[in-house]
């Protein structure tokens, strides 16, 4: 898991007081009252420059949901989903494979931890069902399997809006929705993927028959054209990040302050993500050896101080907090944190493997980023989107890493500087406020030229009578087309 915490104490969620285990391949978003879609997008807007939140209506939604399938995934469909809990929308997120299909596809969640560990394994199914001809005859298996219990989904939960984010979750719900929606046993509704890999994306992310994908970056984007999806169906605005990140904190000193550091001292932020992997514990003895003889940073003698997130792994945290250095570098040690943001908001740069989450987060942060690791085929097109763009660097060995901040903190000073100001102009804080106000639009009207909702209507004006739950509406228009965020840089 790349990210560290889900929503913190002070979102005011009762029943989320901090971290989240992962979950969910996808969620399901119901409509709970009328109102017209602006009263949603008043309750969307970032924070605004003072800090305070835009006001919203009182927390009334439900959001359910259990198991794991990939650490990315459940981080970001709650990363949206965030914004749009008022009582205007109910919420409910939903495992599909693990609470409403049949063994053994049930498991499946079960099973994504062993393979990572096992990268071989992983790689091997990852490229096994990338090409077309074999993940499409097998997901049509899979949708012949499972589509008794995931259509009883749809009927427990009556959805106004699917919404995916993770790639197999795709297909198999989205041909059983259509063919639903073609028999007259399920009104017409949008089907929308959030894809929350960063850059380098399996192709069962990409379904033409979506009403619309949002992809982070140009690269997806060219993948699911690619793919068949039209160039009307994706919008790029980012990788959706808890809107904690869009709120401004106080200055780097005052917050370091705050945290127990040392204001004049740089701050190094390592993250050894949900389990406090990697090679942490000898990363941290590189870089008090090496930065606490050859870096004194030139301000009066003070050498570094070095924060280090070890996640869940408690031997891992009593180990290191029990360390004293010879060299005299500071390290802070934590279990899991719920402020992230703050920590990455204090820090001067991140020490990190290539999750698009944490990847994401330090970018709006302003953070040089120096990756340490990934997750085989998937987390690979993140490395050199990171160093391409000049916001950071790629080493595994720990000697190299404490090497590489030594010089940029010493000699290479004004480059390291430089990759703090790329950083923050590519990051995108309104990423998640722009895919929830067009996942708003999706949920109130039924588009009648891509998705699922269409199947019923070629060759027929695209005006019709919808009877919904709450109210019948005439629906004359489709939600927005797909629009871009700011350019994606260049190669991505």
């Amino acid at each position: 898991m790349d990210s560290q915490t889900l929503f913190g104490t002070d979102h005011g969620i009762p029943g989320f007081p901090g971290l989240l285990p992962p979950q969910l391949p996808a969620f399901l978003l119901q409509r709970r009252h009328t109102h017209n879609v602006p009263v949603i997008r008043a309750a969307l807007e970032p924070s605004r420059g003072d800090g305070s939140s835009s006001p919203t209506a009182p927390d009334s939604s439900q959001l359910s949901s259990s198991s794991s399938l990939g650490g990315a995934a459940a981080p970001s469909s709650m990363h949206f989903s965030r914004p749009i809990i008022t009582s205007l929308v109910g919420i409910d997120v939903v495992d599909i494979w693990s609470d409403h299909t049949p063994p053994p596809f049930c498991n499946l969640p079960n099973s994504y931890s062993f393979l990572v560990k096992h990268s071989i394994l992983w790689r091997l199914s990852y490229q096994i069902i990338q090409p077309r001809l074999v993940h499409l005859p097998y997901l049509a298996t899979v949708k012949a399997i499972c589509n008794k219990g995931i259509s009883a989904a749809f009927d427990k939960y009556q959805p106004d809006l699917l919404v995916s984010v993770h790639p197999l979750m795709q297909h198999v719900p989205l041909w059983i929705l259509r063919s639903r929606i073609k028999a007259g046993t399920y009104r017409p509704i949008n089907f929308a993927t959030v894809v929350t890999d960063f850059t380098t994306c399996h192709n069962t992310w990409f379904a033409p028959g979506v009403t619309r994908c949002f992809v982070p970056t140009e690269f997806c984007k060219k993948l699911g054209l690619r793919q068949g999806l039209n160039e009307d169906q994706i919008s790029t605005y980012g990788l959706p990040i808890r809107p904690i990140f869009s709120k401004r904190l106080a200055p780097k000193r005052s917050l370091k302050r705050q945290l127990g550091l040392d204001p004049d001292v740089p701050a190094i932020l390592l993250v050894g993500g949900g389990e406090g992997m990697g090679a942490l514990e000898v990363t941290v003895e590189q870089m008090a050896l090496k930065l606490g003889t050859r870096c004194q940073v030139g301000r009066g003698g003070p050498v570094s101080f070095m924060v280090v997130i070890c996640g869940r792994n408690k031997k891992l945290l009593d180990r290191i907090q029990g360390t004293q250095h010879a060299s005299g570098m500071r390290v802070l040690a934590c279990g899991f944190v719920d402020n992230i943001h703050e920590w990455m908001a204090a820090s001067d740069c991140i020490i990190t493997k290539a999750g698009p989450g944490t990847i994401a987060e330090a970018l709006i942060a302003g953070l040089p980023i120096l990756l340490n690791g990934n997750i085989p085929c998937q987390e690979e097109g993140n490395i050199p989107y990171v160093i391409d763009n000049g916001v950071g660097a790629f080493e595994k060995q720990p000697a190299k890493i404490a090497d590489i901040v030594v010089d940029w903190l010493g000699e290479g000073e004004a480059a390291f500087k430089d990759m703090a100001r790329k950083a923050k102009a590519l990051g995108r804080p309104e990423a998640v406020y722009k895919i929830v106000h067009d996942l708003a639009q999706l949920a109130d009207l039924p588009c009648l030229e891509w998705g699922p909702a269409a199947t019923n209507q070629k060759n027929k004006k695209p005006t019709v009578v919808v009877q919904r739950r709450h109210a019948d509406r005439r629906i004359n228009h489709c939600a927005t087309g797909a629009a871009s965020g700011r350019p994606g840089p260049a190669g991505s």
